[in-house]
């Protein structure tokens, strides 16, 4: 198993969704990747739950606030990236052109977080951590196995994150301009140039989950309330399918021939 104690700085390290019903999204995914639950008490009166893999924690879970429900905003999967110093991130991001779309909080004894939308209007949050880390294991099944930007200035994004974060880009063999994010040594990710096909989509980041069966899979969670955008279909490192669950949120699950 794919265990993982300490992230680098650049690195992704946690993910999680905010969604406009936290109670049946929860019951989904539950049923779905057969995940535990650990219900946290933010405070407020809120509620944030954390995925579990046996003793790992994998993924988080958040209700929207009603404010973000009024303004349309749709049901998402978020990434993050560790870094070492949350306010110097965020600052730096806002030198290269984004936008701090949640300033720097601290999170309970947890960490230290923010939002930025990169300079394509693509969001992504930033984690200092405190008590939590980031998830538990990786490239496993019902675990995170990747990140990738889709963007419609590749470019651009490519000198941003490299900058910001001291990723290495270098543009995949294939020649239809993907790139690949590497970071302290390590494949960490992808840029994906945006084309005709998705007009319309704003550029965000897409969550992989790695699974054991994409097929199985994808009926499952159609047999859930799901939507398929994507059928199952095999790229070089596995198979993949794009998934929305009932309440709208979109991510891709893929079963990988050689996790790393």
């Amino acid at each position: 198993m794919a265990e993982i104690s300490k992230y680098e700085h650049g690195q992704f390290s946690w993910i999680d969704l905010m969604s406009p019903d936290a109670g049946a999204a929860k019951q989904f995914y539950q049923v779905l990747f057969g995940w535990g639950v650990v219900d946290n008490d933010t405070g407020d009166g809120g509620v944030y739950t954390q995925f579990t893999v046996g003793d790992h924690l994998v993924a988080g879970l958040g209700e929207m606030s009603q404010e973000m429900k009024q303004s349309g905003m749709p049901a998402m999967w978020n990434s993050y990236v560790n870094v070492q110093d949350a306010d110097a991130t965020a600052a730096r991001a806002v030198e290269l052109g984004a936008q701090l779309q949640m300033p720097v909080m601290q999170v309970l004894d947890a960490g230290r977080m923010a939002i930025l939308a990169d300079p394509s209007g693509a969001a992504l949050s930033i984690w200092e951590p405190g008590e939590h880390d980031g998830a538990g294991i990786a490239n496993v099944p019902v675990s995170l196995t990747w990140n990738e930007l889709n963007t419609r200035d590749p470019d651009g994004a490519a000198s941003f994150y490299a900058a910001l974060f001291g990723w290495t880009i270098t543009e995949a063999q294939g020649g239809d301009g993907y790139r690949m994010i590497e970071n302290a040594g390590r494949m960490n990710g992808g840029i994906r140039p945006m084309d005709a096909a998705m007009d319309g989509v704003p550029p965000h980041w897409l969550v992989y989950l790695a699974v054991e069966d994409c097929d199985a899979t994808c009926a499952k969670a159609e047999s859930l309330g799901a939507q398929i955008h994507l059928q199952p279909m095999d790229i070089e490192p596995g198979r993949i399918a794009v998934v929305a669950d009932p309440q709208g949120a979109v991510l891709t699950v893929m079963k990988v021939n050689a996790p790393d």
